[in-house]
């Protein structure tokens, strides 16, 4: 594939939520054409991305072809905030969510990296917060400011601070090209994932085939890389049009009586995503 030849002796990653995860495991279809290859290796863990213990999984996955030299890696980051357990000794602790701070993990491997995908929107709600104990925090201190009641105010303010930070660090990383995904839309009618909401449509583009407008339904993301050098990757409206491409009741486990209506069938939309990042690559 073509991505490959490109990135000979580079690396691309991923880095956000599952939406962001699906982006990478497309990714890695599309270049291996979906067959095993016995010339990749797994590189997790000179990212220190083994599986701890008692995890269902490790925070990301890095694969590396040896023939090019091409390495593509994921790593879960749902907020793109720093999070740090406020008592590291307590399981169940509750986990400061440092807004105006990146993830370490992108501190601390950012000069490695060649593309940079990011995403963050899925886990911006009180459910989210409530189960991951996450505790918003400001300047290293637990959050005062009341506007960020409304976690959409909390979401703007991270992802802007967010690019403000990687906007200034690309000066030291001239190589790398750094891309914020708009947000991956969800389709659920008639209720959400959990109070009956469905996605059964399975006629392709019935609300139409085209996007004529100019600006990004993401407003967040849009606005946030303005008048920087991070590059907006907008996927949204066209994502939109695809109503009967999620995975619906059709997964290989499937809960009965509950539709995904926010992730994609692979193949599927994910892959017009990475067409799209490819050509501006």
């Amino acid at each position: 594939m073509v991505v490959i030849f490109r990135m000979r002796n580079k690396t691309i990653a991923f880095v956000g939520d599952s939406l962001g995860r699906q982006q990478f495991q497309s990714m890695m279809c599309m270049v291996s054409g979906g067959e095993h290859i016995i010339y990749v290796e797994d590189a997790a863990r000179e990212y220190g991305l083994v599986k701890p213990r008692g995890a269902k999984r490790p925070d990301g996955w890095v694969y590396r072809f040896t023939k090019t030299n091409t390495t593509i890696l994921y790593y879960w980051s749902a907020s793109l905030s720093d999070l740090v357990p406020i008592n590291s000794a307590d399981k169940a602790s509750d986990v400061a969510m440092h807004l105006d701070r990146p993830p370490a993990f992108l501190r601390r491997y950012l000069h490695r990296f060649d593309v940079l995908v990011l995403n963050t929107g899925h886990h911006w709600n009180r459910g989210k917060f409530e189960g991951n104990r996450w505790v918003m925090h400001v300047n290293g201190k637990p959050n005062e400011n009341k506007e960020f009641e409304d976690i959409r105010n909390a979401k703007n303010f991270t992802v802007h601070s967010f690019v403000r930070w990687l906007d200034s660090q690309l000066t030291s990383h001239p190589r790398l090209k750094a891309f914020f995904r708009t947000i991956s839309p969800r389709h659920y009618r008639n209720g959400d994932w959990n109070t009956g909401g469905t996605c059964n449509n399975t006629i392709p583009l019935t609300n139409g085939s085209e996007v004529l407008q100019d600006g990004s339904n993401d407003k967040v993301v849009e606005s946030a890389v303005r008048g920087t050098k991070v590059k907006l990757l907008d996927i949204t409206a066209i994502s939109e049009l695809r109503d009967e491409a999620h995975m619906s009741g059709y997964s290989i486990r499937p809960t009965q009586s509950v539709n995904d209506c926010l992730h994609w069938c692979l193949p599927g939309i994910p892959d017009t995503w990475n067409e799209i990042l490819i050509a501006q690559i």
